[in-house]
């Protein structure tokens, strides 16, 4: 793999320095119908939990659920206004989401290895309702953050 610029390599730089432990980011949306069309079409996850409503309605959470990789993909967009390149991710589902729930998803730096320019981040999702359905951890380097600041 070639090199990066000089110039790259100090976007980078700065982008890690800016960065804080403790340092906290939020997203929130809320789901629907087409998202999940568009998630399954796009993956091929055609899970029956997901695509087959009477199966669905038969199993322990009574309805379709969202995939549990399209709640988590809330941390892409968090990762993409902080050009974060993540080398890692590791995911505990905790609880169901529907069509129609709000998840805020609140991001917390962890560790910053200033020696190899890594940082290490947890990432915890609530519905409307407090309940927290989903919890992340992640490693990577910011490239270029496109936050306010």
């Amino acid at each position: 793999m070639p090199e990066a610029t000089p110039e790259f390599n100090q976007q980078l730089r700065e982008a890690f320095e800016e960065m804080y432990v403790g340092q906290t980011f939020t997203f929130r949306r809320t789901f629907t119908d087409g998202d999940v069309a568009m998630f399954c079409g796009v993956t091929g996850d055609y899970n029956p939990y997901h695509q087959d409503a009477e199966f669905a309605e038969q199993s322990f959470f009574g309805r379709l659920t969202i995939p549990g990789l399209l709640t988590g993909s809330m941390l892409t967009h968090i990762g993409g206004l902080l050009g974060f390149l993540a080398t890692r991710m590791s995911f505990e589902y905790l609880a169901p989401v529907f069509v129609s729930d709000t998840i805020s998803c609140t991001v917390t730096v962890a560790e910053k290895d200033e020696e190899r320019r890594r940082m290490s981040a947890s990432a915890r999702f609530v519905n409307q309702d407090g309940v927290e359905v989903l919890r992340a951890t992640f490693n990577g380097f910011p490239g270029r953050i496109r936050l306010g600041r």
